[in-house]
């Protein structure tokens, strides 16, 4: 019995090291097998070849191995393979500091999912996935179907159709059927309301190749909109802009006959044109101006970063994270900020600067109310909350950003009509969907009778789920995953955590010290050009509504400049007294 256990001590004599040089044997084994051979004497391109041949999550969980594993399984050489593999009709790899393992990851997670608020079966369905996208970036569902742009500005029509199933029954399905609509996108709108009914063109901005002059055979890029039925993806109507002018998003806003046209440039300036959708499917051409945006124009200093817009209102954020609103119906002002003190009928392109005590990354904008997401990871709610979709846990109405404390660091942000949804991460890195405000029609699953404040909802959420967007009778939510695009938040200053509110910063304050001094500047001349004192009053009174104050101390300046303008005009004696 004891030449047994030394026997079976020595065979357990086993060195733990390194699993790409493999474990040490003992002298029995040794004679036995012959002389062990480490990984690391393969050639590197075999190495490359057989780990290609792994799943995804596979090749990133043999890279946490060991070191020398790790090099190997980030070697561009196995993400080529991998990538090859994926998707065999890619052209083109794409950009970035890892291209090759930016594209395997961005095709192996792509995907849009869907689930139908009516029914009786509530399963989470997936769309076609078209071969020649370079993972999904952007999309917006439609009445009838769905469009989606990749990576490198391919905009795919993905159509409803009906299809047989195993039974041999005939079934409609939704986005079962692609077609590639256009190349060289940049970015594309529809109407902005939340009902699908209305977004019957889809606005594409493109960079086309345009020829030059007459006896010149080189041509140029030029950015232009094209204009495309949703229904058949035909187009109907083209504009073409300088080639001196280069512009990176689009949104919409207004009615139909006077819709309004956003143009954000690559230099933060927003330009606007007014087309009638009415006339765009009849066979004629006419001009359309393109002119500068009053946000731009009376704020030069100002880089706007994105925007977002809804039928009768547009959202700006800038680089510095400074939030600017217009608003254009006096019922969506009250419901957005309470009061109609700061309302000018006559101005509807009045920046409204609100005021937030960080800087903003993202924003989200229903009807009547909106979210906001700091660098810090907190959400800000404001509006309407007749149905408790600012999640504040009541039903009081919000005229300033009001954070929800209970929830932070959200992926994403949605609003809707009268809801609200925000995909989030939980510490296992599962992600979950949570919702509140009105739930009738299924539009929060499991809790029909709605909630006043963000609960997590009965929807399985898949694992690189980065977008969301809901319809009248439909969730979508968009799977992608960019290894070189996240959202960083910072961690909150311990000073912040607990005490006193803060104090209100303008815009750019943490980022850029000078910008409110340059603003003030600008503030100054503007006044100084009027020639009158009751014309530098009124130019007074517009400067507030821009400057990032609370409403209260808005209300408070424009009525001490309204009692100045009638002591003024009544020669210095006592203001009339009101009605």
């Amino acid at each position: 019995m004891g030449e047994k256990a030394v026997s079976l001590l020595r065979r357990r004599r086993v060195k733990r090291s390194c699993p790409s040089c493999g474990p040490e044997l003992g002298d029995e084994e040794k004679k036995g097998r012959g002389n062990p051979i480490s990984v690391q004497l393969f050639p590197p391109e075999l190495v490359e070849h057989i780990i290609s041949f792994l799943p995804v999550r596979d090749l990133v969980a043999l890279g946490q191995t060991c070191r020398y594993f790790h090099e190997v399984c980030d070697a561009e050489g196995v993400w080529r393979l991998i990538c090859r593999r994926l998707s065999p009709r890619l052209r083109d790899q794409g950009s970035g500091v890892r291209p090759w393992k930016r594209a395997a990851i961005l095709n192996y997670t792509k995907g849009l999912y869907f689930q139908a608020f009516g029914g009786r079966r509530r399963c989470l369905s997936k769309s076609v996935a078209p071969l020649l996208a370079h993972g999904y970036r952007r999309f917006l569902p439609t009445k009838d179907h769905v469009f989606i742009l990749d990576y490198v500005g391919t905009l795919f029509f993905l159509k409803n159709a009906l299809v047989s199933s195993t039974l041999g029954q005939m079934q409609w399905k939704r986005a079962c059927r692609y077609v590639v609509l256009c190349r060289g996108a940049k970015d594309f709108a529809s109407d902005p309301r939340c009902d699908t009914a209305y977004r019957k063109y889809l606005y594409v901005l493109a960079t086309r190749e345009q020829q030059g002059v007459v006896g010149v055979t080189s041509s140029r890029a030029c950015d232009c909109v094209e204009v495309y039925l949703q229904s058949s993806g035909q187009r109907v109507f083209k504009m073409t802009f300088h080639h001196s002018m280069s512009f990176k998003q689009i949104v919409l806003v207004g009615q139909e006959t006077q819709r309004a046209l956003l143009l954000l440039t690559e230099e933060g300036k927003i330009y606007s044109l007014v087309v009638n959708e009415t006339q765009l499917d009849q066979p004629r051409s006419y001009t359309v101006q393109l002119a500068l945006r009053k946000v731009s124009h009376c704020l030069p200093h100002l880089r706007v970063a994105c925007m977002t817009s809804n039928q009768s209102s547009t959202l700006y954020i800038t680089e510095q994270g400074g939030v600017y609103f217009e608003v254009h119906t006096p019922g969506v002002y009250r419901d957005l900020f309470g009061t109609l003190q700061a309302f000018d009928p006559l101005d509807q392109q009045m920046p409204l600067a609100l005021s937030l005590p960080a800087k903003i990354l993202f924003c989200a904008l229903g009807y009547n109310h909106l979210g906001l997401v700091d660098e810090f990871g907190r959400i800000f709610m404001q509006g309407n909350n007749r149905y408790g979709q600012l999640g504040t846990g009541d039903k009081m109405d919000r005229g300033e950003p009001t954070q929800v404390r209970y929830l932070q660091r959200p992926i994403a942000l949605w609003c809707g009509l009268n809801h609200s949804l925000v995909l989030s991460q939980s510490s296992d890195f599962s992600k979950e969907l949570l919702g509140c405000g009105c739930g009738a029609g299924g539009r929060l699953p499991g809790w029909p009778k709605g909630s006043a404040s963000f609960v997590k909802l009965q929807v399985k959420v898949p694992l690189c789920a980065c977008a969301l967007c809901a319809t009248r009778d439909c969730l979508y939510m968009l799977s992608s995953h960019d290894i070189e695009e996240h959202t960083s938040y910072r961690d909150l200053p311990a000073s912040r955590v607990v005490g006193t509110p803060e104090p209100s910063l303008g815009a750019g304050a943490p980022q850029d010290p000078g910008g409110t001094a340059r603003a003030c500047e600008e503030y100054l001349s503007q006044i100084h050009s009027c020639h009158t004192l009751q014309d530098r009053m009124e130019k007074m009174k517009e400067i507030i509504g821009w400057m990032p104050l609370m409403a209260a101390q808005k209300d408070f300046f424009w009525e001490a400049l309204d009692m100045l303008q009638r002591d003024v005009g009544g020669g210095g004696g006592p203001p009339a007294p009101e009605s």
